[in-house]
């Protein structure tokens, strides 16, 4: 590929996708800027007129991940709607879904060590994709009576560890992980089984 320099139209997305095809392949840690830049067809100097190094360049990937996440994780909660179970479980069911779908993203946002802090753009946009799933469990537990209900941050947070687990040890080809049920059906029952120990669906008979 000819090289172009920072003269390409548009040299930071192009090489935001260089890394997300690059994180796809050898993960977060398996490739050099100078990869990233040879990937996107221009000279490895001119990545730095607009990434300080290659941990600001994945933070811009997790980055453009959490907004595609928190829209997915908003229209998710929004189609389940007016019914707080339902609203909630299909919060749970996109996470799995993103995570299939966008494989670069979720690897640059939750497995490249990258905090959600390192920026502030980041930082924002990242809550905001916590805050619809934090939304979801908040409706949910207000059928809980006061007494017994956990803190919707404590509730979201469960399912939120239930779903990444789901996601690394069944839905992305983990070695050695392979489950005799499919990634959702597990994801389901472990909802289920979760939500009827707060009494809010009802004991399978």
């Amino acid at each position: 590929m000819a090289k172009r320099g920072y003269h390409h139209g548009n040299l930071r997305q192009a090489l935001v996708e260089a890394a997300l095809e690059l994180i796809r392949e050898k993960g977060p840690t398996g490739f050099t800027l100078s990869e990233a830049a040879k990937q996107a067809g221009v000279t490895p100097a001119a990545v730095y007129r607009h990434f300080a190094g290659r941990e600001d360049l994945i933070a811009e990937a997790a980055r453009q991940g959490y907004e595609v996440f928190a829209d997915v994780m908003q229209f998710a909660y929004d189609s389940g709607q007016p019914s707080a179970l339902a609203a909630f479980e299909a919060t749970g069911r996109a996470y799995l879904a993103f995570a299939r779908k966008y494989p670069g993203h979720y690897i640059a946002m939750f497995e490249s060590g990258i905090s959600v802090n390192r920026n502030p753009d980041l930082a924002i946009v990242a809550q905001r994709a916590r805050d619809v799933l934090e939304r979801a469990a908040s409706d949910l537990s207000k059928h809980i009576p006061p007494e017994k209900r956990p803190p919707a941050a404590m509730f979201s947070a469960h399912i939120w560890a239930m779903s990444h687990g789901v996601v690394e040890l069944f839905a992305r080809n983990s070695p050695g992980s392979v489950s005799p049920f499919p990634p959702e059906e597990l994801l389901e029952t472990g909802i289920g089984v979760y939500l009827r120990g707060l009494g809010l669906i009802p004991p399978d008979n």
